[in-house]
């Protein structure tokens, strides 16, 4: 496509601009796509209104109210987001249903999974509002035993279609057996979810250290 005379390339970068520019008139949205993720590489739009929207938008910042409202919505989310890390975390240990003898190792475990799935940004299936918590709090726990029990991160996987995909699925039966001795309160040898948690307690060690 030939881009019409007089537009101009807004990066990514400002949302708020990006997002007034695109409602204001025409404009082509530009997107990258690497495997199975989508890279913003900017908007196309007449530069006119570019310029235009971004003047207006810096005398609104340059408005004190505008730091209030900013900070206050910096609050909701900030309140709304540790509201969801405590629903999320009670689903996952709903989820767990571990006997008396394994609670302990069910807080912790939850508060892990936790810990790795809510954050904003992480992509993760807890940040997705397609599909009710429960069900986000069972697929993110299988998601955390697939890559902190088992040797899926270190497979060689042939590029076949559908191969993935019955990887998971295999794996993801094996955890659910796992998960199903420590609900009937059994406690045969090794503990793996103890061991597991041991190794991401001491990689997140190794992050803050750095």
């Amino acid at each position: 496509m030939t881009v019409p005379a007089g537009w101009s390339l807004l990066p990514p970068g400002d949302p708020g601009l990006t997002g007034r520019v695109k409602k204001a008139g025409p404009a082509w949205t530009v997107q990258e796509k690497r495997g199975r993720k989508l890279f913003s590489r900017g908007v196309w739009a007449p530069a006119a209104v570019i310029e235009a929207t971004r003047s207006e938008l810096l005398l609104e910042r340059e408005d004190p109210s505008y730091a209030r409202k900013l900070e206050s919505g910096r609050r909701r989310r900030a309140a709304e987001q540790e509201r969801y890390e405590e629903d999320f975390e009670a689903a996952v240990r709903s989820f767990l249903a571990f006997a008396p003898l394994h609670a302990e190792l069910a807080r912790r475990l939850a508060e892990a999974i936790t810990r790795h799935a809510v954050p904003v940004g992480s992509g993760t299936v807890a940040r997705t509002q397609r599909i009710p918590i429960e069900r986000r709090a069972e697929a993110a726990t299988i998601a955390w035993l697939r890559h902190a029990t088992t040797g899926y991160d270190n497979m060689t996987i042939p590029r076949v279609k559908g191969m993935r995909r019955e990887v998971r699925r295999m794996l993801a039966e094996r955890s659910r057996l796992l998960l199903g001795r420590y609900r009937r309160g059994e406690h045969a040898g090794e503990c793996l979810l103890g061991k597991a948690l041991e190794r991401g307690s001491e990689h997140e060690g190794q992050l803050a250290s750095r």
